[in-house]
């Protein structure tokens, strides 16, 4: 369980395709020192939940399913990309943002981006499949930062930007026709689909 609240970035060091499929991941992460990661514990890279198989300094491995691949940006990631990182919530931690599993529901494109106000806001693509979540005034996890929705369209959805969320996640560096992973707010995803 994560809050989407994004407080370190890492650096992919190395991405080893498996024959069988999948791959793994090599993540020089931000804070492993204060937070002291150990194999099998979860950690958030970009969003998505990933288990910690070995860690040897500040670098943090991970195996990455098929599935994960498929669904995420993970796929598409390269070595020197610069990724947002977030560990686990510990009982007790201040809940700031939303509940945020890392269960990617869909990638999706920036549209476009600009200033506004000391901020910026980003138009990013909707998918149908996940456009009942995506509604005004609703939680979103994008890229793994937890975020309301300002507006919405046909097709599209926005999301406003403080300086603080530009400086401090990858967020301020995803220009349009990136790809970004999206999480619903899990409360919604439930109540769509419960028994009427």
């Amino acid at each position: 369980m994560f809050s989407g609240i994004v407080g370190y970035r890492g650096n992919v060091v190395s991405i080893e395709a498996l024959p069988a499929g999948g791959a793994t991941f090599r993540v020089r992460c931000d804070g492993v020192e204060r937070e002291r990661p150990e194999p099998k514990d979860s950690i958030a890279v970009d969003g998505v939940c990933l288990t910690a198989t070995a860690v040897a300094g500040e670098v943090v491995a991970f195996d990455v399913i098929p599935e994960t691949l498929a669904r995420s940006t993970l796929g598409k990631r390269q070595s020197g990309d610069v990724v947002n990182v977030e560990y686990a919530l510990r009982v007790g931690d201040r809940m700031g943002g939303h509940f945020v599993y890392g269960h990617v529901d869909s990638s999706a494109r920036v549209l476009a981006r600009g200033s506004e106000g000391q901020g910026q806001r980003v138009r990013i693509e909707r998918p149908v499949a996940l456009a009942f979540a995506l509604v005004e005034k609703a939680f979103v996890a994008i890229d793994g930062v937890s975020l309301t929705v300002a507006a919405v369209g046909d097709g599209w959805f926005d999301v406003a930007l403080i300086p603080e969320t530009l400086a401090r996640t990858t967020l301020g560096n995803r220009p349009a026709g990136s790809r970004v992973n999206l999480e619903i707010d899990p409360l919604a995803r439930y109540t769509n689909r419960a028994p009427s």
